[in-house]
């Protein structure tokens, strides 16, 4: 079953993924009953998470059976609870990139929110842009949300420069990426084309470059000023556990 589980998570088209995922969440709370673990989006616990990812970056008990909630996923919400004002500022207009099926329903339903969702061809996005030049003017968004866009593009600063741009004086985005803590710098190769190549190198057969612990500069030539949001300084052993969350993730807030 675990092979079946594997084979269509990284085989089946991902429109095909998020419609069977609503059927399957209709069993996910009687399959993994329980409380070891706990997502603090859909709030539920469960036995277990389900394992995600390519053959390379494989990882056990992550992805939360109910609401699709990955580790980056939930400590970003805790992020947005715990420490911003996204939940209770009077108004913010924010432009989610790539919007994430988790957030997409719970932000749409949020008051205090114009919210906007962008993305080069998703369906479930209100508009269609390239990042590397945004139809939309500057200076109109109090938050960003671009979260695992950077390693697939051309020229990942000039997108940056383009959320930079579109951003007002005072406001901050939340750009999360794959990140291989063990590198010092990016690691990028143009001469590695193939699907299976990308996967070795760059841990997904669709990403073009694998980030390092230089991240920050990237934002940084950008134009932003980068605060840190460390998992390990903010929550407990048993919390991080809990919650299932990457214990080295660190979450970076990119302010203009």
């Amino acid at each position: 079953m675990k092979k079946i589980y594997k084979y269509l998570l990284n085989t089946l088209p991902r429109p095909l993924l998020i419609r069977l995922s609503y059927v399957f969440k209709l069993f996910a709370p009687i399959l993994f009953r329980g409380n070891k673990v706990e997502c603090p989006v859909c709030e539920k616990s469960f036995s277990k998470f389900l394992s995600y990812g390519s053959d390379v970056a494989h990882r056990e008990n992550v992805l939360c059976t109910y609401d699709l909630t990955l580790e980056r996923h939930r400590l970003m919400w805790l992020y947005l609870k715990n420490e911003s004002n996204f939940f209770t500022a009077e108004k913010l207009n924010v432009l989610h990139i790539a919007p994430e099926q988790c957030f997409l329903h719970i932000f749409k339903k949020q008051n205090n929110l114009n919210y906007l969702t962008g993305d080069l061809e998703s369906p479930i996005a209100d508009i269609h842009f390239d990042l590397h030049k945004i139809p939309l003017e500057e200076n109109r968004f109090d938050v960003v949300f671009c979260n695992h866009v950077m390693e697939h593009v051309d020229d990942p600063i000039q997108c940056m420069k383009e959320i930079y741009r579109v951003m007002k004086p005072g406001g901050w985005a939340i750009m999360q990426v794959p990140q291989d803590m063990s590198r010092a710098t990016t690691y990028e190769d143009s001469s590695i084309t193939s699907s299976a190549d990308r996967e070795k190198h760059f841990w997904q057969k669709d990403h073009v470059r694998l980030f390092g612990r230089d991240y920050p500069q990237w934002m940084e030539k950008a134009g932003f000023k980068v605060d840190i949001y460390d998992t390990e300084q903010k929550f407990e052993p048993a919390v991080i556990e809990k919650y299932r969350l990457m214990k080295d993730e660190l979450l970076y807030i990119a302010k203009k």
